[in-house]
C-alpha cells in the first residue's frame, strides 16, 4: 500500500438489506482455495457476455449482469471507470487522490465525492449501489466500505485492483504494464465496456511502445513521504515500473516490495542523481524539496545540489491508466534537466 492521508471510521450500519437487493445486481462469493496470476482476465471476456466470473485477489467475483450503480474507492478505479465512458453509472466516489486529469476533467464533471477519506459502509450503502470498486483491499473493512463477503451477503458485487492484491499468488512480482492492461481489460468485461477497454489498452500500448527513454540510466530516488523516515518506491510496485520506462535506475530496486521505509543514511549512501517526487496535496512536492534542501546532510547530495527534480502527481504513481502518462512525463522533465550530473 502506498502512503496516503488516513482513513476515517465509520458508524455502525443501520440499512435494511433488500433496500440494496437490486435488478441485475453482481456478487461476489467466497476465496477460492487456489490463487490465479493477478491481473488475470476473465474466461467469459472473450464471449462479452454475462455472466463473468473471475478470482479477484483470493475472492471469487460473479457478475450476473453490468453493474448500473458503482461506488468507486481511489483515483484509480474512479479514473479507470471514467475512461471507459461509465462516468453516468458512478453513484459516488470517494478517497481520490487528486483532481481528475485534464482529459476525464469533462466525464467526470458530474462525480458525486462523498468522502476525501474511506466512506464508512453507512455512507455507501446509503446510495444504494450494486458493486464497489476499490483501489486497495484495505477499503474493503469493517471500518470501511464494509468487508466483502458482507457485502455479497446484500447483493452487493466487489473488486479490488489487482495491482494492489497482497495474498500469495496475487500480488503482482514485479508489477508490469502488462498487469495494468489486463485490469483495463478485465474490468471492460465486468462493467460491460470490452470494446472501451479493447481500445484503451490499444492506445496505451501504443504510447509506451513510443516512449523513448534516456540512455544514460541516472540513479533515481522515489520520494513518496516522510521527513525522518523517508517512504521510497522499491523494486516491485509502480514506482519502479515507471522509472524502468522512463530510463531511471532505482536506487532500492533490489527491495523485494512496492514501497518501503528507508533511512537517510541510505539515500546518502546511494547519492541518487535524480530524485523523483510524489506531489500530494497532503504532502507536497515542494515541502519534499524544502526538508531536502534544509536538512544538512541531505542538501549535500548530488540530485539536491543540481536541483534535478522529477515531479509526478500521486493520482499517476499508483497502478492505473496514467502510469504511461507518469512515465513519459518522466522523460520529458529529465530531459529538460542538466545532463552533465547524470550518474
Amino acid at each position: 500500500m502506498s502512503p496516503s492521508h488516513f482513513f476515517r471510521g465509520s458508524l455502525a450500519v443501520g440499512v435494511v438489506a433488500s433496500a440494496l437487493l437490486l435488478s441485475g445486481c453482481a456478487g461476489a462469493g467466497t476465496a477460492s482455495e487456489s490463487g490465479t496470476e493477478s491481473g488475470s482476465v476473465p474466461n467469459a471476456s472473450a464471449s462479452g457476455g454475462y455472466p463473468v466470473t473471475i478470482d479477484n485477489c483470493g475472492t471469487d467475483v460473479t457478475v450476473a449482469a453490468a453493474p448500473e450503480r458503482i461506488v468507486t474507492i481511489k483515483s484509480s478505479a474512479t479514473e479507470l471507470l471514467l475512461a471507459l465512458g461509465l462516468g453516468d453509472r458512478i453513484v459516488g466516489s470517494a478517497f481520490l487522490d487528486g483532481p481528475l486529469p485534464a482529459s476525464l476533467e469533462k466525464a467526470g464533471a458530474d462525480l458525486n465525492v462523498v468522502s476525501d477519506f474511506v466512506p464508512g459502509q453507512e455512507a455507501v450503502l446509503g446510495l444504494t449501489p450494486d458493486f464497489v470498486y476499490g483501489g486497495w483491499e484495505s477499503n474493503f473493512s469493517a471500518e470501511g466500505v464494509g468487508e466483502r463477503a458482507g457485502l455479497a451477503d446484500l447483493g452487493i458485487g466487489s473488486y479490488v485492483s489487482p495491482a494492489a492484491c497482497k495474498g500469495e499468488g496475487y500480488m503482482p512480482d514485479p508489477l508490469t504494464f502488462d498487469s495494468v492492461f489486463d485490469e483495463i481489460t478485465e474490468a471492460g468485461a465486468i462493467f460491460g465496456a470490452e470494446a472501451a477497454a479493447a481500445d484503451l489498452v490499444a492506445d496505451q500500448q501504443e504510447t509506451l511502445a513510443a516512449l523513448d527513454p534516456t540512455d544514460a540510466a541516472p540513479t533515481a530516488l522515489w520520494y513518496s513521504s516522510g521527513t525522518d523516515t523517508p517512504y521510497v518506491g522499491a523494486g516491485i510496485g509502480s514506482p519502479n515500473m515507471i522509472m524502468e520506462a522512463a530510463g531511471l535506475n532505482n536506487v532500492f530496486a533490489n527491495v523485494d516490495d512496492t514501497w518501503t521505509s528507508v533511512g537517510w543514511e541510505s539515500v546518502i549512501e546511494a547519492n541518487p542523481s535524480v530524485i523523483v517526487l510524489v506531489d500530494a496535496t497532503w504532502n507536497t512536492a515542494a515541502s519534499k524539496i524544502a526538508n531536502l534542501e534544509s536538512n544538512p546532510a541531505t542538501q549535500q547530495l548530488d540530485a539536491v545540489q543540481a536541483k534535478r527534480y522529477i515531479v509526478l502527481p500521486f493520482a499517476a504513481t499508483e497502478a492505473g491508466i496514467r502510469n504511461v502518462e507518469a512515465a513519459a512525463s518522466s522523460i520529458e522533465q529529465l530531459a529538460a534537466l542538466d545532463p552533465t550530473t547524470a550518474n
